[in-house]
């Protein structure tokens, strides 16, 4: 098991690498073109071979990659998608708040549906993404300061006898976070900025800048059973199926990774999975391969994709709010994900051909449903699908504190989500319809 304990520190030193979707996108694709993976802007022609690999990126938040097989005989693309956003705070366009005896905060709004209360009284710092004039050029610029640079203060309990009672913070007054306690002016949030970057605050012409939990993940328990770390919904996904994405091989189909912006807020944007981002990079494939539309029609009717998003374990303290039957563990392994709903993608056949491809792989799965009197939450595998229809199964690592600013999950279930995924991309899976497929 020690080796599922390096994949867990490895994963901890991905997430540090990825404070926010911008620099998550960047260091996927380091790692991608560390493996010899060749960029496709998508302003330029595509050129793609037998064998080939290569990747592209929208918005420099959300990244496809490709490895295209050299033995296809029947073309087919297997897929895994997941996501880089997190939910955190974002910074206002006017960032900065002037408030009582000189304190300065910053003026932020919520991206995602967080936890508010983990949020306090803990060192934060921002990331993200900075807009940059260079002449007559506007460039995108990385930020990221390695400081925490803010603080959301709790009110004293002194000031508030029955704060453990219940407490809902109002955003707009007990989420800004204290800049300065008097020392610097609102101008100096730009100034700090520009400092990080380089440049005259001036230059600086927008931002898309978010708060980060700079609390390092770690291993931890007395069996070391557990690993902490902030944004492990959906970062843990992203790297395992990153891992298994670079160490499976399929000669017999186009296997695809994906890790998509703007989950937590709907997907509905040009780089989400509501996007046609996905199938841009497929149809555009398809025909630099030499397949003409229809044959590309064809290749997505034997196509299936994992949809990687984490999963809620049963809590300790509260095992009633998980289902009876389908609920699933820490360390127990992958889960699928099903709602009769159609908020997963997950049916009788995806399911199948899911389970019988990681039985043969002799990986264990578990299996998630909500409570029945309880609305569970939507993932992007049934978005996807309205740009790209392919059979589809939800999966997910099971979790604890999902959407806190630190999350848990099992020390041995990213190596476990590891071998399940990559025993799929590496099967060639051949579809007929609904009706059957084949595992080669």
């Amino acid at each position: 098991m020690e080796d599922d304990l390096e994949v867990s520190r490895d994963l901890i030193d991905f997430i540090a690498s990825c404070p926010s979707m911008f620099h998550t996108t960047r260091t996927i694709a380091g790692r991608l073109e560390a493996a010899g993976f060749e960029q496709l802007p998508e302003g330029e022609e595509w050129h793609l071979e037998p064998g080939g690999t290569y990747y592209a990126t929208r918005n420099g938040s959300s990244v496809i990659a490709l490895r295209v097989g050299d033995a296809i005989d029947v073309p087919h693309f297997q897929m895994t998608a997941a996501h880089g956003d997190s939910p955190t705070f974002k910074l206002k366009d006017a960032p900065a708040l002037e408030g009582p005896e000189g304190t300065l905060r910053l003026n932020v709004e919520a991206y995602g549906g967080m936890i508010d209360h983990t949020w306090f009284d803990r060192p934060l710092s921002v990331a993200g993404r900075v807009m940059v004039r260079d002449g007559s050029t506007v460039r995108s610029r990385l930020l990221a300061p390695d400081r925490d640079l803010v603080l959301i203060p709790s009110l004293a309990i002194h000031m508030d006898h029955d704060v453990n009672k219940g407490f809902a913070p109002n955003r707009q007054v007990d989420l800004c976070p204290l800049f300065s306690a008097g020392e610097l002016k609102a101008a100096d949030v730009d100034r700090l900025i520009a400092g990080e970057l380089g440049v005259e605050p001036h230059d600086v012409l927008g931002r898309d800048l978010f708060l980060v939990n700079r609390q390092p993940g770690c291993v931890w328990g007395a069996a070391s059973e557990f690993v902490s770390s902030p944004k492990l919904d959906d970062l843990q996904c992203a790297y395992a199926s990153l891992v298994a994405f670079l160490t499976s091989r399929n000669e017999s189909a186009i296997t695809v990774y994906c890790c998509f912006d703007n989950e937590e807020v709907g997907s509905n944007t040009k780089q989400g999975a509501l996007s046609t981002f996905l199938h841009d990079v497929l149809l555009r494939s398809s025909l630099a391969l030499g397949m003409t539309e229809e044959g590309y029609l064809r290749a997505l009717s034997r196509s299936f994709l994992v949809s990687c998003d984490n999963a809620h374990a049963v809590h300790p303290n509260h095992p009633e709010r998980a289902d009876d039957a389908n609920r699933c563990r820490l360390n127990g392994g992958l889960v699928v994900k099903e709602a009769a709903n159609q908020l997963y993608t997950t049916d009788a056949f995806s399911r199948s051909v899911f389970r019988a491809v990681c039985d043969d792989a002799g990986v264990p799965l578990q299996h998630f449903a909500n409570r029945s009197d309880m609305q569970g939450g939507s993932t992007l595998g049934n978005l996807s699908n309205t740009q790209v229809s392919v059979h589809a199964v939800d999966v997910g690592l099971p979790q604890l504190a999902m959407h806190s600013s630190y999350e848990t999950t099992g020390s041995h279930d990213t190596a476990l989500g590891i071998r399940a995924l990559r025993a799929f991309l590496s099967t060639n899976v051949a579809i007929e319809g609904a009706e059957s497929a084949t595992l080669g």
